[in-house]
Order: C-alpha cells, then structure tokens, then sequence
C-alpha cells in the first residue's frame, strides 16, 4: 500500500479502536516514527509468532487465502503478528504463540510509510479482512511439518 484512500481508509479502521480516534489520528500522521499504541480486543486481537515458524506460516497461509489479513513483523523480524477476530487471544492454545486481546496494546506503523523498527507484511486495507484463526492454525500446522522434515 502505498498511501492514498486505501491508507486513509486503513488508518480510518486501525484509528477506529482507539479511545480517541480523532486524536489518535492527528498524533499518528504528525509522529516522526511513524508508529501508535493502539488496543487489542475491540476490532481485532493479534497472535504474536517467532519469524522462524510465521514467515513459512504466511506463506502457507498465502496460498490458501485469496489474501491474508493484517500482518506484522517487528523488531529486526524476530516475530510477526497476525491479526485475528477479536475474542481469539482468549480462547487461543499453542506453544511459543502469544496472544494480545482485551487489555493490551500493540505498537502499530503507519500504513504506507516506512518505520524504522515495525512494518506491515500484509497491510490493512480497510475493509475490516482478519486472518481467520482456524486456517491460520492450519498454515502454522504445514509449516511446523515444512521446518521439521527440511
């Protein structure tokens, strides 16, 4: 994505969550970071993964998606978060997966701008599209497979 109204309407949706979205908002363009604290649990959750086994996963998940939902990956790549429906940290089981729902906060770029130390593998696009938890849990189930017998 690289700006526009498809950012716009990103922003829009991402902004949509936070206790003020207006001032979220105007903080969000004008930070030089390029990065907000936004909540977990309203309109999404997010499932946080180590790069080694969520990068095979996206790629996975790729194939068997038309396009997957939200993605990110942080701090020199280590993991990727996955956008999830809300509700699916608290029901979510799996070794070596964190789950972020009501009550946390994840640190979000800007869609469409380049931040130094998060970024967007599969940005939103506004419409709302998540990972669905299931077909993710498939896609982390192949790549396990992928990692074990490569």
């Amino acid at each position: 994505m690289s700006g526009g109204a498809g950012a716009r309407s990103a922003v829009d949706w991402l902004v949509s969550v936070a206790p003020d979205p207006e001032g979220c908002r105007f903080e969000w363009e004008r930070n030089p970071l390029g990065v907000t604290l936004l909540p977990a649990g309203r309109q999404w959750d997010v499932l946080i993964i180590g790069a080694r086994l969520g990068y095979p996963a996206l790629d996975v998940l790729g194939r068997m998606a038309e396009r997957p939902g939200p993605v990110l990956a942080d701090f020199e790549d280590a993991r990727m978060g996955y956008f999830v429906p809300p509700g699916t940290a608290a029901r979510w089981l799996g070794t070596g997966v964190r789950a972020a729902g009501a009550g946390t906060w994840i640190l979000v770029p800007y869609p469409g701008r380049a931040t130094g130390k998060v970024r967007w593998l599969v940005p939103p696009d506004g419409t709302g599209r998540l990972n669905d938890p299931v077909a993710l849990e498939l896609a982390l189930h192949e790549a396990a497979a992928q990692i074990a017998g490569g």
